[in-house]
């Protein structure tokens, strides 16, 4: 996907100016150089949001990513290891063991 001139903060602020009813919808994306369909695009992707909104879903997107990459790497050591107990033909430990609840 092509990547927009626009950064997130600059979509929040087109939106509002469009919002602010200072200009028409058509003049507005005419002003910024857009057409009305990336207009509508942004509207329902970014309505209601705030520049502060956009950084904590910024924030919380990297966090996500982080986490799914942990999730991730978690379990290529779990099947390496498993790989391991079978070539040694060790028998699997069981999820409970180990564990004192």
């Amino acid at each position: 996907m092509k990547k927009s001139k626009y950064s997130e903060e600059q979509i929040v602020r087109i939106l509002q100016e469009a919002a602010s009813g200072q200009k028409t919808q058509a003049q507005t994306c005419k002003d910024h150089g857009i057409s009305p369909n990336t207009f509508y695009i942004w509207r329902r992707k970014y309505s209601g949001l705030q520049t502060e909104d956009l950084r904590q879903l910024r924030e919380l997107e990297r966090e996500n990513s982080q986490l799914k990459r942990l999730l991730a790497e978690r379990d290529l050591e779990i099947d390496a290891v498993r790989a391991l107990f079978r070539k040694n033909g060790l028998p699997l430990p069981s999820p409970s063991r180990g564990r004192d609840f």
